[in-house]
């Protein structure tokens, strides 16, 4: 005799090691529907597509064929006669009277009354805050402080990027001279210390003389380089009519005039050597 719906659902249940409760907590079904199910006793389940729910679930779960699963239930509802009701229960919701009479309920009506007016003051009070809070004045306080904190970020990167404006000594002056596209071939003497090699766009020469500075390079590297005094851009010599070489000097005479005037003079060059 072949084995009923129920009988091969609890067989691979056992097979699988898995309990009712544990069928019932993967598939969110009860665990009496379950347990009915396993007995071929559809007669406390909702009957109609609940049942065939509950039936695909439970089988998906232990590993049956879900559609031979339907197949055994719609046969055993055929062949059932009024011990499976497959038509979804109808349900009549009940009316309670009280032969009290109606004023029982008053305290009730009078609570509710009370509940929706809390209810609505509360609603009426929070639109009232948000159109406040969303008020032309308000706004145009939020945008001028928002505006303040931007002009002062603005102020205070400024402050913290810009060279000084105060015309620097040889006592702390800091000079960087860059490559801006190929390596440039630089003599720097510092001092009376000489000092010679290529200068990349990756690594900048940081040069802090303190009494004379003297620079020297290709002048066909004129548009290649540039210079900077504690921070601010000075403009180059281009032309050396003496000689194929920039080359000039920075010291206690003419550091003033070069950090007033943003630029290296024709007079600063140095002499051939």
């Amino acid at each position: 005799m072949s084995s009923t719906l129920g009988e091969k659902l609890r067989q691979a249940r056992d097979e699988r090691g898995l309990t009712i409760s544990e069928i019932a907590e993967q598939t969110r079904i009860s665990a009496l529907y379950l347990a009915a199910i396993e007995n071929d006793d559809y007669r406390t389940l909702p009957g109609g597509i609940f049942n065939k729910g509950f039936v695909k679930s439970f089988a998906k779960t232990v590993g049956v064929d879900e559609q031979e699963a339907l197949q055994d239930y719609a046969l055993l509802v055929a062949n059932q006669d009024n011990q499976i009701v497959d038509d979804s229960k109808t349900y009549r919701p009940e009316v309670l009277t009280d032969d009290r009479g109606s004023s029982s309920n008053l305290p009730t009506i009078i609570f509710a009354v009370i509940i929706l007016g809390l209810m609505t003051a509360g609603v009426l009070a929070l639109v009232s805050y948000l159109q406040k809070d969303s008020s032309p004045t308000a706004n145009t306080a939020v945008n001028s402080n928002a505006n303040a904190n931007i002009t002062a970020n603005i102020n205070l990167a400024n402050t913290n990027t810009a060279p000084t404006s105060t015309a620097p000594t040889m006592a702390n002056l800091k000079v960087e001279f860059k490559a801006l596209r190929l390596p440039v071939s630089l003599t720097s003497t510092t001092d009376g210390k000489r000092l010679s090699g290529d200068v990349t766009p990756e690594a900048a020469r940081i040069l802090e003389p303190k009494q004379n500075l003297r620079l020297s390079y290709a002048k066909a590297q004129a548009d290649n380089v540039e210079l900077t005094i504690n921070g601010k851009i000075i403009k180059l010599p281009t032309e050396n009519p003496n000689r194929n070489a920039i080359d000039f000097q920075i010291n206690n005479e003419n550091l003033k005039q070069i950090w007033e005037s943003g630029q290296i003079s024709s007079g600063s060059t140095a002499s051939p050597r």
